[in-house]
């Protein structure tokens, strides 16, 4: 992985989309990370007997993600729709192993 480089930086087309390119891997990268989390959130929770689906903490994790979109100067309608998708397929990631569907 290459030091990104600041957008207004980028000589041209391929540079800059070298740089998406990039970006998109880190992506992958902390999304890998981030589901060896809610694995072993699935041990957590079966080892208490808790469900997949706490509500009260899917909504606080959607609002954090709101709230960190706006101070970031990001739209928080488009943060939470992919929150949204990625909060559910963790719930269903969980609830599969849990043995609730």
């Amino acid at each position: 992985m290459t030091k990104l480089i600041p957008p207004q930086d980028c000589s041209d087309m391929p540079e800059l989309r070298r740089q998406i390119d990039e970006l998109d891997e880190m992506l992958v990268e902390l999304l890998t990370k981030r589901a060896g989390y809610i694995d072993r959130a699935i041990e957590l929770k079966s080892q208490n007997g808790w469900p997949a689906r706490i509500p009260a903490r899917v909504e606080e994790v959607i609002a954090n993600a709101r709230t960190k979109a706006g101070q970031a100067g990001l739209d928080p309608d488009l943060i939470e729709g992919l929150w949204r998708q990625l909060v559910e397929w963790s719930i269903m990631r969980e609830a599969r192993v849990i043995h609730e569907t």
